[in-house]
């Protein structure tokens, strides 16, 4: 068995699905009469599934945060912070960096080295 869906409940559907294809390269897949947009990593891994959060559902308040490998964390942040993602600063792990940031709907994210630590 391997985790292949996460689901983001958004508030602004269309915001969070350009956020990611804008970032992260995810392209994103509608499916007429579906409420939700898969966005597709083009390099494997897990997909997005983005859902309409409801009225009374607490967005970026949950316990789970999204890890993105990167094996130059450095370079990607500041790419990033051209195109108006600004992450916090670079944290040394246990062989790799990390740092994080949070999306439009206050989801945490991070961008990790760990994949590619030993390499």
């Amino acid at each position: 068995m391997r985790l292949n869906r996460i689901v983001l409940y958004a508030r602004n559907v269309a915001g969070i699905v350009d956020f990611y294809e804008r970032h992260f390269g995810f392209e994103a897949h509608r499916q007429e009469g579906d409420r939700i947009v898969e966005l597709i990593c083009p390099n494997g891994g897990a997909n997005l599934l983005i859902h309409q959060a409801g009225k009374a559902q607490k967005v970026g308040q949950s316990a789970v945060k999204l890890v993105l490998d990167v094996e130059d964390v450095e370079a990607f942040r500041e790419a990033c912070a051209k195109n108006g993602l600004n992450f916090g600063p670079l944290h040394q792990a246990d062989g790799y960096v990390f740092a994080n940031a949070r999306d439009p709907n206050g989801n945490s994210i991070s961008i990790s080295s760990r994949a590619y630590r030993g390499k």
